[in-house]
């Protein structure tokens, strides 16, 4: 399987070139756009990797997964529910005329920025540090790895240039969405976003997530299943921002990205599969990431449709 995997990274590199990496964050666009790497995990703990695979970049929006389970485990469903709608907008992550109409729950996902920003709400805490001090370690239990951590330039940057993010928690605040001091939320979310992980780490979290819950051959639930199947369905729906559809078409399985270049796809009862590659397209989701999922989709079919 490692020798498959290698030759279609090797035939995906050349993709890399039709992307750009973003720069509305400046560090981010720092990144070398012509890197790919992939690391699959299997439901029995077998590992198979390829290309830039070590190389560490900022989850980004792959972080709404996390902060996703983490509302889920402090509050559950209803609530949850409550606040974000399931269904697609159609429209870019950060977008703001999301509706014409009133904002509410409606009108949101957990997988947009307005809705990534309510879920910071959601986390148990006394303080938006300590909130996000869990969501970061609920990030190194799912992954297996306890030295994750942020990476402070591209946090600073966030803070710096987040202008959009701080108009998109204004809105929620001005609908009665948002009851909270909007800098304190939206630190929680900057800090969530530059979490520093690896493509073994994406993979490792999304097997989790493929098994239900539980790490390959453990009995053991990290999450309970209920969750992780709330969240699988949430990817389908919403997890590759306006390309969601097109995506559960060419890939079939549940998957998040980030515009730091990475995609964590899910294939349940099957994998978790981590990819890195910064250039970007329109959407903002990793151009060869996109094309090198299909391939590894097709060859080892696991399309769930």
């Amino acid at each position: 399987m490692e020798t498959q995997l290698d030759l279609l990274t090797k035939e995906c590199v050349s993709y890399t070139k039709n992307g750009n990496v973003a720069d509305y964050i400046p560090e981010l666009s720092k990144a070398d756009p012509g890197m790919l790497g992939a690391y699959m995990i299997a439901e029995d703990g077998s590992e198979f990797f390829s290309g830039d695979y070590m190389q560490p970049f900022t989850i980004q929006s792959i972080v709404k997964t996390i902060l996703l389970l983490q509302a889920l485990i402090d509050n559950g469903v209803e609530a949850v529910s409550e606040k974000v709608g399931m269904e697609a907008t159609g429209k870019p992550f950060d977008a703001i005329n999301v509706t014409e109409q009133k904002l509410d729950s409606r009108h949101l996902n957990p997988m947009v920025n307005m809705g990534a920003i309510l879920m910071c709400t959601l986390i148990a805490g006394n303080t938006y540090e300590e909130r996000f001090s869990r969501v970061l370690e609920l990030t190194r239990i799912l992954s297996g790895n306890p030295t994750i951590d942020i990476e402070r330039k591209v946090y600073l940057s966030e803070k710096t240039y987040g202008s959009k993010n701080r108009a998109l928690a204004y809105l929620l605040k001005a609908n009665g969405m948002l009851a909270d001091d909007v800098e304190e939320v939206l630190d929680c979310y900057f800090q969530a976003c530059s979490i520093s992980v690896t493509c073994k780490d994406l993979a490792n979290i999304g097997v989790v997530l493929a098994n239900r819950g539980r790490r390959p051959g453990g009995d053991e639930f990290i999450v309970p299943e209920e969750y992780a199947r709330y969240v699988n369905a949430t990817l389908i729906t919403c997890g590759m921002y306006d390309g969601s559809g097109e995506f559960a078409l060419r890939v079939g399985v549940p998957a998040k990205s980030g515009v730091g270049g990475g995609i964590m796809a899910i294939a349940p009862a099957r994998m978790g599969i981590g990819i890195f590659s910064p250039a970007l397209d329109e959407k903002g989701n990793s151009v060869a990431g996109i094309q090198l999922l299909e391939k590894i989709s097709r060859q080892f079919k696991l399309s769930i449709f």
